[in-house]
C-alpha cells in the first residue's frame, strides 16, 4: 500500500487478505450459511414472539420486532428487518492485523467478501478476542457482519417502553441508539449503524494494487 493512503487503510496487507479469502473460496462454496437447525430454532423463536399475548405495558406504542445477542459483556438488539441471516461461528474469518479496532476481520459470504465488525470500540469497550456468530446485515442486502458472542432470540418490544441513552455516552454513542430496553438492552439504530463510516473499509481488489 503506497504511504500516502489514509489512516483507516495504513498497516494493513490487503492483498494478503484478498489472496486468502480467494483460497477459501476455491476451497469451499460458502459453507457459511445458516446450518438448517440453527434456522428452524431462529424460526421458531420468532414465531414464539409473534404468537406471545402482548400485555398492558406493551401494547401502548408502535412495536419493534428486535433480534437480541449478546456481545463483549454487553447485551444489544437490532431490528430484525436488518438481519439478513445469521452465520455459524466462523472458522473462515481472515483476521487483518493492525485494522482499526472495529475491523476483526473478512469472510466470504455467497463469494463475495464481507467485513466482520466489533460493537465494543463504538461504545468504548475493549474488543473480546473471541470467536462466535454472526448477524449479517444490511438495508436489503449484506452490508456487513456484526459478530457476537451468542445470538439470544426475537423480541417485541414497545418503543415506547424504551429509555433514552444515558448522559455517559457521547454524540457518536448515542446516534447508534434508539434506546435502552428496562432490562438493559441496547436497542441500536439500525439506519445510524449503516451509515457510520467506522464500519466501513474498502474492500476492492483496486485497493490492493
Amino acid at each position: 500500500m503506497a504511504e500516502g493512503d489514509d489512516t483507516k487503510g495504513r498497516g494493513l496487507d490487503w492483498a494478503a487478505a484478498h489472496r486468502r479469502l480467494a483460497r477459501l473460496a476455491a476451497a469451499t462454496e460458502a459453507t457459511t450459511t445458516l446450518d438448517p437447525e440453527r434456522e428452524a430454532a431462529l424460526l421458531d423463536a420468532r414465531a414464539r414472539a409473534l404468537a406471545r399475548p402482548l400485555d398492558r405495558e406493551t401494547q401502548a406504542g408502535p412495536l419493534l420486532e428486535l433480534m437480541h445477542f449478546r456481545s463483549g459483556e454487553q447485551d444489544y438488539a437490532l431490528e430484525t428487518r436488518f438481519v439478513l441471516e445469521v452465520l455459524r461461528s466462523l472458522e473462515q474469518l481472515v483476521p487483518l492485523p493492525g485494522a482499526p479496532a472495529p475491523l476483526r476481520g473478512l469472510t466470504l459470504l455467497h463469494g463475495e467478501a464481507l467485513a466482520v465488525v466489533e460493537l465494543a470500540p463504538l461504545f468504548g469497550r475493549t474488543a473480546p478476542a473471541t470467536h462466535g456468530p454472526v448477524l449479517v446485515v444490511g438495508a436489503g442486502r449484506p452490508e456487513l457482519g456484526l459478530r457476537a458472542d451468542a445470538v439470544e432470540e426475537v423480541l417485541l418490544v414497545s418503543r415506547d417502553t424504551l429509555l433514552p441513552a444515558p448522559p455517559a455516552f457521547g454524540n457518536q454513542e448515542r446516534a447508534l441508539v434508539s434506546g435502552i430496553s428496562r432490562d438493559g438492552i441496547i436497542v441500536l439504530e439500525g439506519e445510524a449503524l449503516l451509515e457510520d463510516g467506522r464500519l466501513f473499509f474498502d474492500l476492492s481488489e483496486e485497493r490492493t494494487a
